[in-house]
């Protein structure tokens, strides 16, 4: 898919500040911190930008805070997940409490999720 000069600049500016629940995610996956999976932050796919995605696991992380919970918002994230989905990515979203409250579960969740990933997309080769 390819991404607009927009979006791409656009994603190059929201790599700081992070929210508090992006940079204590963001500690535990750079520089192959999981498992040696790569990440990227602030990734453009298509018109959207991901939190966080690993890309040769075809993974997408969200985190995502109050803002989610509103109605208009939740029809934005399902347009954006289906959009995401049709185009390969698997997307894994959590709440900015649950990093919080359970940082080490949250971990175990994306490795679960991008090992996965790594699966499917080595049955594809």
């Amino acid at each position: 898919m390819r991404v607009t000069r927009k979006t791409r600049t656009r994603a190059k500016a929201l790599r700081w500040p992070m929210t508090t629940a992006e940079v204590i995610l963001w500690t535990r996956l750079q520089r192959g911190r999981l498992n040696h999976f790569h990440f990227r932050k602030q990734h453009p796919v298509g018109p959207y930008i991901a939190d966080f995605a690993c890309v040769p696991s075809r993974v997408i992380i969200e985190v995502d805070g109050e803002t989610h919970w509103q109605e208009d918002a939740r029809r934005r994230d399902a347009r954006r997940t289906a959009f995401l989905e049709r185009e390969g990515w698997t997307i894994l979203r959590v709440w900015n409490s649950d990093v919080y409250d359970n940082e080490t579960g949250v971990v175990e969740t994306v490795l679960r999720v991008v090992m996965d990933g790594a699966e499917r997309q080595h049955h594809k080769r």
